[in-house]
């Protein structure tokens, strides 16, 4: 299996620190708001490794982190007149309801910042021992020339950095030694959250954080870091620096990064009106739809998002969910039970479609060839399954479609359909959930809802349901 390294600029041959098992850590999000289809992108491409890491046997220690103390959430509070900590709690409840509804499952751990703070005392005090890090009037900064190799991931020159403007350059500059040293901890402004350190009550750096959540779940040196290309500089960058100059090892042997993801081929952002949370589009599609949309691409391959290859993807999407379907029934009517000899060797030719899925998903996990040995094997479902042959033979190409998708995280049963006197029943019990104040049952309600493809919406008028 080669996986191309943004260290090194190449695909290489992934060899684990230790045989059959596998540490990997995956930049999370803020939670100050929903999450948007940005965010997802890493979500689905790094769930899909995990995936496919686990189908060729390897024990996967997957670790994925919410970044839940931030200028934004804090923001968000202070607009709301909430606690920070009231923000974060409710934005990882909604982003794990997201992930759930995109079948990304749940990381080994999945640590806050907020509760690893000691720990980042911790190496924030290695760092000043072993002379990284300085501290002025309570803050502490990074000494970035001090780590020789600074600029290895990003390939950027610290002297080149210098001369690129200040746009580059954080507040507070005229207190470092130099413009480009990073705040590892910061002095508490009136109305943030803090923590009492060493050198001032306040709270961590960015960068900080990932350092410790990773050190503390996966160890000194981990196979796999991961995240959006966004982060490739400064915050991985400086997760290398502060992580090799503590610990005294290479901090990660394989870095991964996804493409950029475009809207109608621009930028995604609420000023040009084009931003979308993963919650609006699961109003509008089943949110596999948008996965296998984020896996129609390979994850290093910037990714434009629109109406109409949303449209297609449904409609690709819905030709495995149809061969599926065909596939049971012929399963359940089929007139003979075993295997004849020529549905053996048929079965035999099958396994060629496996082959170009591993081969696809072995060359840097390219997920766009192996949807495209799925379609391979959909069309040989459908030339030759019928319903003068055997129940066995379009039982053993229905567990391999089903097999194959779910390696990708795609799911190619169609959901039972649910009655529309049941939908009322629900949202009647659920209505009278709200009443009674028993908010708990409410969400659980619509979320069951959800899970089946009933998308409520609250109106003056009462409750309006429309299938997704």
């Amino acid at each position: 299996m080669k996986l191309y390294n943004t260290l090194t600029r190449k695909k290489e041959e992934f060899i684990p620190l230790q045989e059959g098992k596998v540490s990997m850590y995956v930049c999370g999000p803020t939670v100050y708001n929903l999450i948007h289809i940005g965010n997802a992108r890493p979500m689905i491409v790094f769930d899909t490794a995990r995936r496919y890491m686990e189908y060729k046997g390897y024990q996967v220690n997957y670790v994925s982190n919410f970044t839940d103390v931030d200028d934004k959430i804090i923001a968000k509070a202070n607009q709301e007149g909430v606690s920070a900590e009231e923000i974060s709690a409710r934005y990882i409840e909604e982003c794990k309801k997201d992930m759930e509804a995109m079948n990304v499952r749940p990381a080994t751990v999945h640590p806050q910042a907020t509760h690893e703070i000691q720990g980042m005392i911790d190496m924030i005090r290695t760092l000043i021992e072993k002379g990284y890090a300085y501290n002025v009037d309570g803050t502490v900064y990074f000494r970035t020339r001090k780590f020789a190799e600074y600029g290895k991931l990003s390939h950027k020159n610290l002297d080149d950095l210098r001369s690129g403007g200040r746009s580059l350059l954080v507040t507070g500059e005229d207190q470092k030694e130099d413009p480009l040293d990073f705040v590892l901890w910061k002095p508490k402004k009136e109305g943030e959250p803090s923590w009492p350190s060493p050198w001032s009550d306040g709270r961590p750096g960015w960068h900080i954080e990932c350092s410790v959540m990773a050190k503390k779940y996966l160890g000194d040196e981990i196979d796999i870091h991961a995240g959006g290309e966004d982060l490739i500089f400064p915050h991985h960058e400086n997760e290398i620096a502060q992580s090799e100059c503590c610990n005294g090892v290479p901090f990660a042997r394989y870095w991964l990064h996804n493409a950029f993801l475009n809207i109608d081929n621009r930028k995604m952002s609420k000023s040009l009106g084009n931003f979308f949370t993963v919650r609006e589009i699961g109003e509008k599609y089943d949110l596999q739809v948008l996965r296998f949309f984020m896996l129609s691409a390979h994850y290093r391959s910037p990714l434009n998002f629109s109406a109409e290859i949303m449209e297609s993807s449904k409609n690709a999407l819905e030709r495995i969910l149809t061969a599926v379907d065909t596939l049971k029934g012929l399963e359940a009517s089929a007139g003979q039970g075993e295997l004849s000899e020529g549905e053996k060797a048929r079965l035999e030719e099958m396994k060629a479609f496996r082959r170009k899925f591993e081969e696809a998903m072995d060359d840097d996990l390219n997920t766009a060839d192996a949807i495209a040995a799925v379609f391979e094997l959909v069309k040989f479902a459908n030339t030759e399954a019928s319903s003068r042959g055997s129940r066995a033979f379009a039982g053993a190409i229905k567990k391999e479609i089903l097999e194959l998708t779910e390696i990708l995280g795609l799911k190619a049963e169609r959901r039972e359909e649910v009655l529309d006197e049941d939908i009322e029943k629900l949202i009647r019990e659920r209505q009278e959930a709200r009443k009674a104040r028993d908010f708990a049952r409410a969400d659980a309600i619509r979320d069951e809802l959800l899970s089946k493809g009933i998308l409520l919406e609250d109106t003056r008028e009462g409750v309006k349901w429309k299938r997704a």
